[in-house]
């Protein structure tokens, strides 16, 4: 039997076909830069994984399928297994191996929500390799198309898409939040498209004001307005056997989406200023990030740009391709894996990216920056676009910076074991640049900059479900300096010192859902999913 006998793998066939998801694991970060991206897909039927350093086998498709083998990875394995109630348990292999969930260092096991392995939850094991356990609705397949990159199931249906939408000269609406990738895949489908060899005529339509918009789209007659003294195609011209591409085509002014209506239609349409119509066989493919169905654009326009939608899954639903992504904009700067600090890396792959593709790329870009000039870079000051709240004037960062080797021990209160600082690591989620385990203040290197009142704080824990680590990127700070800020808090409280009763009380009032559970008590949802996991509770 040969390897593509093996591969992700026969057996689940059927998953595919009746529409089943399937558990996966996605290599999202390796010592060896050549397995990122490689996965396993559990297609055992008995819905449990048992993942350590020599099992289960990874692959893609084309490739031999091997272990982790990371010699950081214990030979126990990590037990995974799916509960009765479509979520996951995660059991921790009694060994030295660190792991973590989503950033934070864990200690025993874990009950994952079907949702929240529907959202990509990130494994990290030995603090070298990062795995993404998701659900997988496809099997893997190589099915490039240029510019879209991506491993999981999200990305092999929007490249099958675009391949299927080149094929044909249906108007297509490319529907994703900004930053998603909507232009590249309008560029491929008109690349892969039997009008190639025509180019492909773009405009943005927020560019375009009332006045000038009938114009540059259809042109003009000499003389239809003053200053006309020549002919004017116009795009639709311009397009005339090629592509035109009309992006944020929700901003098109309603003046001239009517006109849009009747060259969509016929392919006839009227410059401004001519006597008589002109004909253009312009394949047209069209983007927004807006709803266009909920508001003011013409409906009648919108069925005829609906020919063929094209959804763009946002980065955050399709978290197991961070880690090609972040190879992918390594290698366009001349840079190694080896060159990308692993915790940034896994700050990385638990960020929900507002700005999608694009805005990782620029990350990944200015770290590069940050580590050629010997700094190390955080995710909250790489995200970071707007100042941060500002706590009271009393509070300066001479004082943040004072306390700053301090973060990571105070970590320990939270996580139940020790910082990254005695590691090697720097307390704000990178390598510090002596090497020697000192740590570096991040809000030092930030300049300066005044640290979160209480009100604040509560704010931002209340705002993003009482998880730590977002809370922490709302503010613009580092981790460990938002675990100092919650043991100084005096509302917040750890679940050790809550009473067993209250506990139990509050979980069935909250039907079992600790992240409800964890507001109303007012303590982390992490470290009130641990505790009550040791106390037996959930």
């Amino acid at each position: 039997m040969n390897d593509s006998d093996y591969t992700l793998t026969s057996p689940l066939r059927d998953a595919e076909v009746t529409g089943g998801p399937v558990l996966a694991l996605t290599v999202l970060w390796h010592p060896d830069p050549a397995r990122i991206g490689e996965q396993y897909l559990d297609g055992s039927g008995d819905g449990v994984i048992e993942l350590g350093r020599f099992m289960p086998m990874f692959s893609r498709p084309g490739k031999d399928r091997l272990p982790l083998g990371y010699g950081g990875i214990s030979r126990q394995p990590l037990r995974i297994a799916r509960t009765p109630d479509g979520g996951v348990a995660i059991t921790p292999p009694d060994s030295r191996m660190i792991v973590e969930l989503d950033g934070e260092e864990v200690g025993g096991a874990q009950q994952l929500g079907a949702e929240r392995v529907a959202e990509g939850a990130v494994l990290g094991l030995g603090r070298a390799v990062l795995l993404c356990l998701h659900w997988a609705t496809s099997l893997p397949r190589n099915n490039p198309v240029k510019g879209l990159l991506g491993v999981g199931s999200a990305a092999i249906m929007m490249r099958e898409q675009v391949r299927a939408a080149a094929q044909t000269n249906m108007p297509v609406l490319l529907l994703g939040e900004t930053g998603s990738g909507k232009e590249v895949a309008a560029r491929a489908i008109h690349a892969m498209g039997p009008r190639a060899a025509a180019p492909l005529v773009a405009v943005n339509m927020a560019t375009l004001n009332e006045s000038l918009a009938a114009v540059e789209l259809f042109g003009a007659a000499k003389g239809a307005y003053t200053g006309a003294q020549t002919v004017r195609v116009g795009l639709f011209g311009e397009a005339d056997g090629a592509t035109l591409f009309l992006d944020e085509i929700g901003n098109t002014p309603a003046v001239v989406q009517p006109m849009l209506l009747r060259v969509l239609e016929s392919g006839d349409y009227r410059p401004v200023g001519a006597a008589g119509d002109r004909h253009s066989s312009a394949r047209l493919i069209a983007a927004t990030d807006q709803d266009l169905y909920g508001g003011a654009f013409n409906h009648a326009l919108l069925r005829r740009l609906e020919s063929y939608v094209i959804p763009m899954t946002p980065l955050r639903e399709r978290r197991e391709d961070i880690g090609v992504l972040i190879l992918h904009f390594l290698a366009e700067g001349g840079a190694a894996a080896e060159e990308f600090p692993f915790a940034l890396v896994s700050d990385c792959a638990c960020y929900d990216w507002p700005g999608n593709v694009r805005q990782l790329a620029q990350v990944v870009r200015r770290a590069l920056l940050s580590v050629r000039m010997g700094e190390v870079p955080l995710l909250t000051a790489l995200t970071r676009s707007v100042a941060a709240p500002q706590g009271s004037a009393a509070r300066l960062a001479a004082s943040a910076a004072a306390q700053g080797d301090d973060f990571a021990a105070e970590a320990g209160a939270y996580r139940g074991g020790q910082g990254r600082a005695g590691q090697g690591v720097a307390s704000n989620g990178g390598v510090s640049p002596a090497g020697n385990g000192a740590a570096a203040p991040a809000e030092a290197r930030r300049g300066r900059r005044a640290m979160p009142d209480h009100e604040e704080v509560l704010a931002a824990m209340d705002g993003n479900g009482w998880r730590i680590l977002s809370a922490a990127q709302s503010l613009g700070i580092s981790r460990p300096t938002m675990y100092k800020l919650l043991d100084e808090h005096p509302q917040i409280r750890r679940p050790e010192r809550i009473a067993e009763e209250e506990l139990r009380s509050a979980l069935a009032a909250c039907d079992g859902a600790v992240d409800r559970c964890a507001a109303q008590l007012r303590t982390p949802a992490e470290a009130l999913r641990r505790y009550l996991g040791a106390l037996g509770l959930n």
